[in-house]
């Protein structure tokens, strides 16, 4: 099976909040995931704290063929770049 790295959206219904997830591609939505790789909080106002990857996780995942999803992607550059 294909495993890939996407978000999970948890939170209130006005207030999302994700967590980014390493997971099979084919399970759906709320499935439980394999592994928790960190958080994304996109209406926290100080920028600086809305990713928080654990990023020797994120590329031991990648190493063993997990695919990001264009916006993990982006946030993985995101964390990366701090």
């Amino acid at each position: 099976m294909a495993v890939v790295i996407r978000l999970q959206r948890v939170g209130k219904k006005s207030q999302p909040q994700y967590r980014v997830v390493a997971i099979e591609k084919s399970a759906a939505v709320g499935k439980e995931a394999k592994e928790v790789l960190g958080q994304y909080h996109p209406c926290n106002p100080n920028v600086a704290e809305q990713v928080k990857l654990n990023m020797p996780r994120v590329e031991y995942w990648m190493k063993v063929g997990a695919k990001p999803s264009e916006t993990v992607a982006s946030l993985i550059k995101k964390a990366s770049a701090k």
